[in-house]
């Protein structure tokens, strides 16, 4: 029982630490959700340029050309539609910040995704950044409980609390990292559809750290069933061994000839016991004080003082049920 209560909190305290890095790893980074935006070419603003393409006399010459071109990463722009004014740009967001890339230069530009999100949403989004954190130090408590468990493993009821507790940390954890996950995809979705003009994605979809956070709330989930599995197993094993335990005290063998046992109760019956005897049936009757009970296979009633009686010759032959 000891070797297999170990292995299970071992794997629990891995998987509570692995749902640990994934989840911090997540809540730190900003590729919750990555896209493209379309956003106008540098001199293409409402008013044209001299860069754009269809600024003064380039609009009639374009209006000529082609009707479909294709832009550096493959997507088609309709030279009718005026999408020549506008140009791609990758973004992606996490948290904290959302980050496009720069149109005229290799760095990027971030600002606060609490600022862009909208006003009505900003409470909902306070409210998953707080259940992030209480899910992650939920998970620290839970994973500092296990480690507990391990170094009390030599104790069965020591590490029976602290797997309870560490179980019900674990959960707890889970539930809220799920809560939390679900309220910033809704922020995130009313963002694109009611956030600022030049911030809306034109395509996104969820990034690398949106699947780290769902996979810490898998590990979770995991270590806090695989946490209470092992405090189910280990209450029943510690039961079972406490009935056997049990069972095999009262069950002592009797090796007394049936012969002998007559004989002595014959004896008792008519009288015929010396001081000597008494003396030693005294002795066997005070080292067994808690046998002192009915015959539980004898059906005829029994007064009290036959049953006094009886009980004195059951620990008279040698302190055994006869």
């Amino acid at each position: 029982m000891k070797t297999s209560r170990r292995g299970r909190a071992l794997l629990a305290v891995a998987l509570n630490l692995l749902a640990l890095l994934f989840a911090t790893t997540a809540f730190l980074t900003t590729y919750w959700c990555q896209g493209t935006q379309r956003v106008p070419k540098p001199g293409c603003g409402q008013g044209g340029g001299a860069n754009c393409p269809n600024s003064g006399a380039n609009a009639t010459a374009n209006s000529t050309a082609a009707p479909v071109a294709a832009s550096p990463a493959g997507a088609p722009y309709s030279w009718e539609a005026g999408d020549e004014r506008f140009q791609l740009r990758r973004f992606h967001t996490g948290i904290w910040y959302s980050c496009e890339e720069e149109l005229g230069g290799p760095g990027e530009k971030c600002r606060s995704f609490i600022d862009l999100a909208p006003a009505s949403e900003k409470g909902v989004l306070w409210l998953s950044v707080v259940s992030e954190v209480l899910y992650i130090l939920l998970l620290v408590v839970g994973f500092s409980l296990m480690c507990l468990e391990l170094l009390h493993s030599s104790s069965v009821i020591d590490g029976l609390k602290l797997n309870a507790f560490a179980a019900v940390f674990t959960v707890l954890s889970g539930l809220l990292g799920m809560v939390a996950h679900m309220m910033y995809t809704q922020v995130f979705q009313v963002t694109v559809s009611l956030g600022p003009e030049d911030w809306r994605p034109h395509s996104w979809d969820y990034g690398w750290s949106f699947c780290l956070a769902w996979g810490s709330f898998t590990c979770c989930m995991a270590a806090s069933v695989t946490t209470l599995n092992s405090y189910t197993k280990t209450v029943i094993e510690f039961r079972h061994k406490r009935k056997v335990f049990e069972q095999g005290y009262r069950e002592e063998p009797t090796f007394i000839d049936p012969e002998a046992i007559k004989y002595f109760r014959e004896r008792i019956e008519k009288g015929d016991v010396s001081e000597e005897e008494d003396f030693r049936l005294a002795c066997r009757h005070e080292r067994y004080p808690t046998r002192h009970q009915p015959h539980m296979g004898d059906s005829w009633p029994r007064s009290s003082a036959h049953e006094a009686a009886e009980l004195n010759r059951q620990c008279w032959v040698l302190g055994h049920w006869v």
